[in-house]
């Protein structure tokens, strides 16, 4: 009998630090299985073996900043069955986003010694506003398991399994007693998506918000509940404005706390 051929992966970089990636190699034990499972042609992280396509699943890294960005991943996406966006860059735009709010020129001219030789676009933008994508793993970096799971229901031909909650209710599971009820510590967690296992409130911290909106996130009430807690709107502004800036929850509450000394 013959044996049966196994899906082509295929893993891309684009604006990012490459920790997503990093995730998959991390899975370990783990990975063995998924290499014998799949045939990995194009992971320039992990193999100078770099097959061209089609490709039954590509996951992609990071966000488009570069012309050549944007035609790059027209050309993922005409090349592969399904693609699955990986990480908070990919997502969200991810911390380089942080451009969008200003004026890209002054950066490159207050870093670079020659900024005429920078191409870049003036804005950081997710995967999906150039290309479809048929799957989104939120997270900075992504939970492995998660994308564990994702490999073995495409593998299955299945869906995915991944939870659609907010933090607070990762909380709850693991038996974390609420920060900002128990101790008047600001969280992100009520608007913030699951995945990372809660871990900062259960170590007494604040949720940074690594994984982006939730669904329905009422970061309005989120943002009173901080200033009851004494908050100001330079902190509430911050907090909203990191890894996940430009995701459009964050990014209308973070302006919504812009004032002229501190703009959004």
């Amino acid at each position: 009998m013959a044996e049966r051929k196994r899906p082509t992966l295929a893993v891309w970089k684009f604006t990012s630090c490459d920790g997503c990636q990093l995730s998959l190699l991390d899975c370990e034990d783990e990975l063995l299985a998924v290499a014998g499972a799949v045939d990995i042609a194009y992971f320039a992280e992990a193999s100078s073996t770099l097959r061209p396509g089609p490709y039954d699943v590509s996951l992609v890294e990071g966000s488009i900043t570069t012309a050549a960005d944007a035609e790059r991943i027209r050309h993922v996406r005409a090349s592969s069955k399904v693609v699955i966006a990986i990480g908070a860059c990919a997502t969200a735009g991810g911390i380089q986003a942080l451009r969008n709010f200003a004026d890209v020129g002054d950066y490159i001219s207050a870093v670079y010694a020659s900024p005429e030789y920078i191409r870049t676009l003036a804005t950081s933008t997710p995967i999906a506003a150039h290309v479809k994508v048929d799957l989104e793993l939120r997270g900075c970096p992504i939970n492995k398991e998660e994308l564990l799971e994702v490999v073995s229901a495409l593998l299955a031909g299945r869906r995915p399994e991944i939870a659609d909650e907010s933090v607070c209710v990762a909380c709850k599971r693991r038996g974390t007693a609420c920060v900002m009820v128990a101790h008047g510590t600001p969280c992100l967690g009520p608007v913030t998506h699951a995945g990372c296992g809660a871990i900062c409130p259960a170590y007494g911290r604040g949720c940074y918000g690594c994984y982006g909106p939730a669904e329905q996130a009422n970061t309005a009430a989120l943002s009173a509940q901080w200033r009851l807690l004494g908050a100001d709107r330079r902190s509430i502004h911050r907090a909203f404005r990191t890894f996940n800036a430009a995701a459009e929850p964050f990014r209308r509450e973070s302006d919504a706390h812009g004032d002229e000394d501190h703009p959004a």
